[in-house]
């Protein structure tokens, strides 16, 4: 028999198998590159997502504005989101952890905030659902703001202006709360999109708009770096939570579903305007882009939970590492960004497909199939991980809360169902996996 040790090792080999056929190669070497397929991959979007209770207006993101500036919403008075979150430095604030208003550095890096409309979780290790979640986080945090929404609420509703700004920006129910506080934050941090750079000219056909240096690292970045294989897209995130070997105690994700096999990983960050957020990583421990490169030559941390898409056993030259970093430098604007504007559009996040009558559902390549099915009442679920990669189940619907621990490849997890009802399961670590179950009465 197979120790769980040899099939971890075994599904890395496959990782490997599976991380060439994903930049389109194979284990014997590199395809060709092919500049359309990457246009395609990397092409902007044409539309900011909003959810269908939260839709952005002019009159919310004003005043979501002028709260992300707002010190009373601190405890202290002289500390507001901006004081981390600066617009200069890309919404973050250019040191490695923040000092607490203990005195003591912050366990975290500041985050930047661009492109977070199209986020499936926040945070580095991904404990808020939403962004209306994530701004309340920092507000009541002891350390970062200590404030207390509700005596924010009451100091806000004393003011006027802030009252008629509250009126204004929800007509439906014109009061100072703290849902609206929260909704009116998320709304104008969901119109920070990142700008248009010298890489998305050649994503739209301008081949001249990359230097030959630029262009041969875009190429490792998509081939022999295998980087690729998390910073999906045009955000360059694939959303999803990686231990990337980086030394420290902080357990990250894995500490918040109580999963081991997540331990020590981080939300894959965003490469996007990244010239102006340094130093990197979740403890900006890595000061400059070629630190990040060197890490992932040759500094990586050897441990169980290490991300199987982390790709093994390369080298990269001097040369090639001096043009990944010439490649990354070129997703960030010349000069501080500006946020851009793209069109609003009402979105659910969910599955949209049509659901299959079975019980058992696979997790290949980070996706369930099918991605919706049908059940009747008494019926179990069998999802079977035969991907390469470690996840983990997790169930909401009525009268069912459900969370799988570590499911390693090869592995089964059972879920029956004694009611009817809509269930949405999605995995822990990889997020962008989601899979609808509608469960009937049973006739």
């Amino acid at each position: 028999m197979m120790t769980r040790a040899g099939l971890s090792s075994v599904a890395r080999v496959l990782a490997g198998l599976s991380l060439a056929a994903l930049v389109g190669g194979t284990a014997a070497g590199p395809a060709p590159f092919d500049a359309v397929h990457w246009r395609q991959v990397f092409a902007r979007p044409d539309h900011t997502p909003n959810p269908p209770d939260n839709p952005a207006t002019p009159e919310k993101v004003a005043l979501g504005a002028k709260l992300f500036e707002d010190k009373r919403l601190s405890g202290t008075g002289d500390v507001s989101c901006a004081s981390c979150h600066q617009a200069e430095l890309s919404f973050s604030d250019g040191v490695p952890t923040h000092m607490g208003l203990d005195g003591l550095p912050l366990d975290r890096r500041t985050p930047p905030l661009w492109n977070m409309a199209w986020g499936l979780s926040w945070f580095w290790d991904g404990r808020a659902p939403s962004i209306e979640a994530q701004a309340g986080g920092p507000i009541e945090n002891a350390r970062e703001m200590a404030g207390n929404l509700d005596r924010a609420v009451s100091t806000l509703a004393a003011d006027p202006q802030m009252a008629r700004a509250f009126a204004k920006a929800f007509p439906d129910n014109p009061m100072v709360t703290r849902a609206n506080l929260t909704k009116a934050i998320a709304a104008f941090e969901r119109t920070l999109v990142s700008p248009e750079t010298r890489f998305d000219r050649w994503v739209t056909g301008d081949d001249k708009a990359l230097e030959p240096d630029e262009f041969a690292g875009l190429k490792l970045f998509v081939g022999k770096g295998a980087c690729v294989s998390c910073h999906q897209g045009w955000r360059f995130t694939d959303e999803a939570f990686h231990d990337i070997g980086l030394p420290g105690d902080d357990l990250g994700r894995g500490k918040v579903l109580g999963v081991r096999a997540a331990d020590h990983a981080f939300k894959t960050p965003s490469l996007r305007e990244r010239v102006w957020t340094a130093p990197y990583m979740h403890n900006g421990s890595l000061a400059t882009f070629e630190d990040v490169v060197n890490h992932y030559a040759d500094g990586v941390v050897s441990r169980p939970t290490l991300s199987a898409d982390l790709p093994r056993n390369f080298t990269l030259t001097a040369t090639e590492r001096a043009q990944l970093v010439a490649f990354l430098n070129t997703l960030s604007s010349e000069d501080p960004p500006r946020a851009t504007s793209l069109p609003a559009r009402t979105m659910s996040v969910g599955v949209s497909a049509e659901a299959v009558a079975t019980s058992t559902v696979g997790q290949k390549d980070r996706k369930f199939s099918p991605r919706a099915i049908l059940l009747k009442v008494g019926e179990v679920l069998r999802i079977v991980n035969d991907d390469t990669r470690v996840h983990n189940v997790r169930i909401e619907g009525p009268g069912l809360s459900y969370n799988s621990d570590g499911q390693n490849p090869g592995d089964t997890v059972t879920i029956g169902f004694d009611r009817p009802g809509h269930f949405e399961a999605i995995c822990g670590i990889h997020p962008e996996m989601r899979l609808s179950v509608d469960v009937a009465p049973r006739k």
